[in-house]
């Protein structure tokens, strides 16, 4: 399993709707797919996406080492001593 975890930060600004839209765009779910998971139209998740921009919010992307090839830096580390 990848170790990555999305943190949306200012949130609390947006609604459970478009918190579940950002959360969807942001992984890079497309409007298509995003309106079929929710069961609703792709107008919607455009609109609800372009309020939530409006309102503002930070999407952090949180990985673990492995996922940069960077877990294994202290195997390297421990043969060059």
């Amino acid at each position: 399993m990848v170790g990555l975890h999305i943190e949306i930060r200012g949130a609390e600004k947006l609604s459970f709707r478009e918190r579940q839209v950002v959360a969807l765009k942001e992984s890079g779910g497309s409007t298509v797919d995003i309106s079929a998971q929710l069961g609703v139209s792709e107008a919607t998740v455009a609109t609800l996406y372009r309020r939530a921009r409006a309102k503002g919010y930070q999407v952090v992307i949180i990985l673990d080492a492995g996922v940069l090839g960077l877990d294994q830096l202290d195997d390297i580390t421990d043969l060059e001593e």
